[in-house]
């Protein structure tokens, strides 16, 4: 991959070791950024932090202590902050030059910070960016028009949710499923469970964005390439 990438812990569930550790194993990341205390997170999976950002409220005195004795840079916002940590990591991430990136523990724990959590993909000031969540072998990212291969192998589940809005004209290549030219509004599920049915799948959208969730078939480990990569 020639963009440089990210690694980025947020501070929700890490999920299973070592199904993460499988995902990642293949992968190279440039710079490991952790958001106030997801980089208890980095701790776990083995791997040490480059950057911390947030302001600190999860991330006990010894452990700052710890980090940056590891070499990690304390970058502290003020606790009345508008941003979520994990939005100052990405921002941070991308003023750094980062143009793909790998987020991990994004959801559980409280709700609204998981969808949050998504929102964040369809930040204005982080166009440009690619990002991935990753909860366990699932993966989430932003699908934007228009459109454009998507992750998966025959068999893979696969599904699509507006974000922000009506996703308009919808043509899906290869999914069990198909849409043609349709129209995907929030509230309604039809975008769910989909599969895909032949290889090389992919999707054209005319306006709007859709959430692509992807999940491997039959427990097999998911795929570790990037969109667009």
């Amino acid at each position: 991959m020639g963009e440089r990438q990210a690694l980025i812990f947020a501070n929700g569930d890490l999920g299973d070791p070592a199904v993460l550790r499988m995902r990642l194993q293949p992968l190279h990341f440039d710079i490991v950024v952790a958001a106030d205390g997801g980089a208890r997170h980095a701790a776990a999976l083995g791997l040490n932090v480059d950057r911390v950002v947030g302001d600190f409220d999860s991330l006990p005195a010894e452990a700052r202590d710890e980090l940056a004795r590891r070499g990690a840079a304390l970058l502290p916002s003020p606790a009345g902050k508008d941003e979520t940590d994990l939005e100052l990591a990405l921002l941070d991430a991308f003023q750094a030059g980062v143009k793909q990136a790998v987020v991990l523990a994004a959801a559980g724990g409280r709700l609204d910070m998981t969808l949050a959590n998504v929102g964040l993909l369809l930040h204005p000031a982080l166009r440009g960016m690619t990002i991935q969540l990753w909860i366990g072998l699932e993966t989430a990212y932003l699908l934007l028009p228009p459109g454009g291969d998507i992750l998966g192998v025959v068999g893979d589940r696969v599904s699509l949710i507006p974000l922000g809005g009506e996703a308009r004209g919808i043509t899906t290549h290869g999914l069990a499923f198909a849409l043609a030219a349709e129209t995907l509004t929030v509230g309604p599920a039809r975008g769910v469970s989909n599969r895909v049915a032949t290889p090389h799948p992919r999707v054209e959208l005319a306006s709007g964005a859709l959430l692509v969730v992807h999940a491997p078939g039959e427990e097999l480990p998911g795929s570790s390439r990037l969109p667009g990569s």
